[in-house]
């Protein structure tokens, strides 16, 4: 990995008996595309506060280019914050609103005009600079803001929420646009968000918090795929949670008893013993009319629920011992799957080596 640009070292946030964040170690690169993904209340937005000067660390200390910043005040940090709200000026054109933090700060204006549209150009609103934010989408007044905030030139752009004030269209669209902006500016991006599509699409990296603690700091590929615990498994996308029993282990393998499914034997390189936790991500499971051969792990159940979502279907399962299972289908063609259809019975299987075992 490249040499950090921002480390989090031991650092705790208490108001009072509160504890918003409850010692974080975090290394930041330059460069990267890092999200701080969690439930409202996990603390992820009084991190990135403290990065931004905004909040002072109970303990700990915050390092922006191996310098402590606890003597540094927010306007002397090298970074820059975009609000949640946006925060443009509705009294200012478009260009003198991006242009407002180089005039408080006394840049000339002979650099002043050139920099406000390399910036505008940037978020490709280059034809808007005369417009006020009124006569704007909220994409566009999104897209304001970010050119502000980059026209300063930060070392990192630090984005609380950015995008949750969009509809589901915009806020797809302005996601792959900010990827995009970040390869070209080539400067790091810290975004808070509760969204975990946002974070999957977006991020090079995601630290997953809860309660004020980080508990899983990964890829978005290996946060899916490999989840540290069930929190993590149950929070990143959508898992059916099974819960289990190890009974033995041999090499690489462990055989454990899931309760509802029976005796099945997991590829799994760590120790496991006692009672654990087996998940099963819903598009890994596929669905028939008759039992499936072969070995795959397979139960049959009644169809209770059906969501359709135009290229995807989602269906739960109940199963004769207690189970509510969820599937996702693809809707490859414009007909049901086998044209099963809700109180009908079906068979549910999925590959051993598809299951995910969590001890957490």
């Amino acid at each position: 990995m490249s040499k950090p640009i921002i480390s989090i070292r031991n650092v705790t946030k208490r108001f009072g008996e509160v504890v918003a964040v409850d010692h974080v170690d975090l290394d930041i690169v330059e460069n990267e595309f890092f999200a701080l993904l969690g439930p409202s209340g996990c603390g992820k937005t009084t991190l990135l506060r403290m990065i931004a000067g905004f909040e002072t660390p109970t303990e700990g200390e915050i390092l922006i280019d191996d310098e402590d910043m606890a003597q540094t005040p927010p306007n002397l940090r090298p970074v820059n914050m975009v609000f949640q709200s946006y925060a443009v000026f509705p009294h200012m054109t478009v260009a003198d609103n991006v242009a407002y933090g180089l005039r408080v700060t006394g840049t000339p204006q002979g650099e002043i005009t050139p920099r406000v549209a390399e910036a505008l150009e940037m978020v490709q609103l280059d034809r808007f600079g005369a417009r006020k934010p009124d006569q704007l989408s909220g994409g566009q007044r999104q897209r304001v803001a970010l050119a502000r905030a980059l026209v300063k030139r930060p070392r990192v752009l630090l984005m609380d929420e950015p995008l949750s004030a969009l509809d589901a269209k915009l806020r797809e669209q302005m996601q792959l646009e900010l990827a995009r902006l970040q390869q070209t500016v080539g400067i790091t991006f810290i975004i808070v968000t509760h969204d975990q599509d946002e974070a999957l699409s977006m991020a090079d990296r995601i630290a997953v918090m809860e309660s004020g603690l980080v508990r899983q700091v990964a890829t978005p590929d290996r946060l899916y795929e490999h989840p540290s615990s069930r929190f993590v498994a149950d929070f990143i996308g959508k898992v059916n949670l099974l819960d289990g029993r190890v009974t033995g282990a041999r090499g690489k393998s462990v055989s454990i008893d899931v309760a509802g499914v029976g005796k099945v034997s997991l590829p799994f390189n760590a120790e496991a013993a006692g009672d654990v936790a087996v998940a099963v991500r819903p598009e890994k499971v596929r669905v028939s009319t008759a039992k499936p051969k072969g070995g795959a792990v397979a139960v049959n159940g009644e169809i209770t629920d059906w969501a359709y979502y135009g290229d995807t279907s989602h269906m739960f399962v109940n199963t004769s011992d207690g189970l509510r299972l969820s599937v996702t289908v693809q809707n490859e063609t414009r007909t049901t799957v086998d044209n099963v259809d809700l109180g009908d019975r079906i068979w549910l299987s999925w590959q051993p080596e598809d299951m995910l075992l969590l001890t957490e």
